[in-house]
């Protein structure tokens, strides 16, 4: 027992440092895009003194035309032929480029006029999510060729999960600090290019760390992938279609994470913390760090627990207890806020019912990129086709996407309620507020609900995971035997 129990740890392809190694360069990229998609929006209205709504539309137009560069990347990535891999070359040229544009977007400009203004933002907006896909499609990518064992391929997923999940979150507790590092309880220009700067130069380090300890394994050879490619993989390969459906029908999930930063100056008055000699004052924006506090420790127990669920009950059932628990709380208490009395509108209400919600975090990242690479796995079984390149385009296409709509949904509501930049706590109705926590709350239950559909008809799970890892194992033997001969 204890012979056999070696032979599988020195048999390890992918090990807990590895693993551990990709999910921080995974925090790196995401940790970037964290920054635009919570701050983006609120940097126009409060220092450029741009119109929500109209931002809104901007975000969709750009980040909708920018998703067509995602098939072209595709196409790129697979018919490269690098040495050092096929995903890592375009992620150690991405990496530098995306962290200075990232930096660039909080940048103050005074327009003399409402034309270059707007025309600024939204060019610049489609440039970022250009630079955006060619980090994180490769980025994402790499994850189906660091091991051919799924459940090795399963550990990294969680991991790297869980720091895309921290990381996206990680913006909204940097800047606070640095505000108070620069004695202002809201945030300035200055407080938006520190933190941007900062994030930028952290997430080139962590993502250099990943390239140097990262190894792709899976033999993978250069596929004369087409524009046209991607949209025939999506037609023909069901599984890749459910996965994708599985982002588009759920684009709501996300919007609580894009406007939690107006959501939290809306639902939320000024507050004043004393701790021994040492003052804090939260306001605005800012006390999006209180009514985080609810759902984050819950978002990390459940994003910890979803690969120990999914291991036991797979990936299926695993997707749809926490989905439908997520919209059913969701929806409650979105009801409990408007209709049950303002004891439900207390600071303490708030915190805690976001406390219950954060458990349907756990699988929103995690359950589609283990679909997904259960997927490459699959095509090759199935058809003896390897195509990462273009099926994990047609995932960053389907996140890009699921992300614009709700970038738009999100901003754009909040713009109707009537809510600016620069307004203050005395300026907040019980009407906006009820408008804002429809976003915050009702939108995403209900998307969580629509993206289980789907998943019903997903069959890459139990019997079909085992005959891929037989597949895959075979195919590394005849790999191994090729060379030595």
């Amino acid at each position: 027992m204890a012979k056999q129990k070696e032979k599988k740890n020195v048999n390890k392809i992918l090990t807990f440092k590895g693993a551990l190694c990709y999910g921080l360069g995974i925090f790196g990229i995401q940790m970037l895009i964290g920054m635009l998609n919570s701050y983006q929006s609120q940097f126009y209205t409060s220092i450029l003194s741009a119109d929500l709504t109209i931002c809104a539309v901007i975000i969709l137009v750009a980040k909708v035309i920018s998703s067509f560069s995602d098939p072209i990347i595709g196409s790129i990535i697979d018919r490269s032929n690098f040495k050092s891999g096929k995903m890592k070359p375009f992620v150690a040229m991405s990496i530098l480029p995306f962290a200075i544009l990232t930096t660039l977007m909080f940048i103050k400009i005074n327009f003399p006029n409402d034309i270059l203004k707007y025309g600024y933002i939204t060019l610049t907006s489609i440039l970022w999510n250009i630079a955006m896909s060619f980090a994180d499609i490769p980025s994402q990518g790499m994850l189906a060729l660091l091991s051919p064992d799924s459940d090795e391929k399963s550990v990294a997923a969680g991991i790297s999960n869980t720091m895309k999940s921290i990381a996206v979150a990680a913006p909204t507790v940097i800047i606070p600090v640095v505000c108070i590092l620069t004695g202002s309880a809201t945030i300035g220009t200055k407080e938006y290019l520190i933190t941007a700067g900062f994030i930028s130069v952290l997430s080139i380090v962590l993502v250099g760390a990943m390239l140097k300890t990262s190894k792709e394994v899976v033999p993978s050879k250069p596929n004369d992938a087409t524009f046209k490619a991607m949209f025939t993989e999506l037609k023909n390969n069901k599984m890749l279609l459910l996965t994708f459906l599985v982002y588009i029908l759920g684009f709501g999930r996300n919007i609580a994470m894009n406007i939690a930063i107006q959501a939290s100056a809306v639902l939320m008055k000024e507050v004043s913390i004393n701790i021994g000699s040492i003052s804090i004052e939260l306001a605005g924006e800012n006390l999006s760090v209180l009514l985080g506090i609810g759902s984050g420790i819950t978002s990390m127990i459940s994003i910890v627990l979803a690969p120990v669920v999914n291991k036991k009950l797979g990936t299926k059932k695993t997707y749809l207890v926490f989905g439908i628990y997520g919209a059913a709380v969701s929806v409650l208490f979105f009801c409990l806020y408007v209709f049950a009395g303002d004891i439900f509108r207390t600071v303490p209400a708030l915190i805690i019912m976001q406390f219950f919600i954060g458990f349907m975090f756990g699988t929103h990242g995690y359950t589609p990129m283990i679909m997904l690479s259960d997927t490459v796995d699959y095509t090759e079984m199935t058809t003896g086709r390897r195509s990462e390149g273009v099926q994990y385009a047609v995932l960053s296409l389907g996140v890009k996407l699921s992300n614009a709509f709700s970038v738009f949904a999100g901003v754009f509501i909040v713009g109707l309620s009537g809510y600016v930049g620069t307004m203050t706590s005395a300026d907040i109705t019980v009407h906006m507020q009820n408008v804002v926590i429809s976003a915050y709350w009702l939108i995403p239950g209900i998307c969580t609900f629509l993206s289980c559909i789907p998943v019903f008809f997903y069959k890459i799970d139990g019997e079909v995971k085992e005959q891929i890892r037989e597949f895959m194992a075979k195919k590394e033997l005849v790999g191994t035997i090729s060379n030595e001969q």
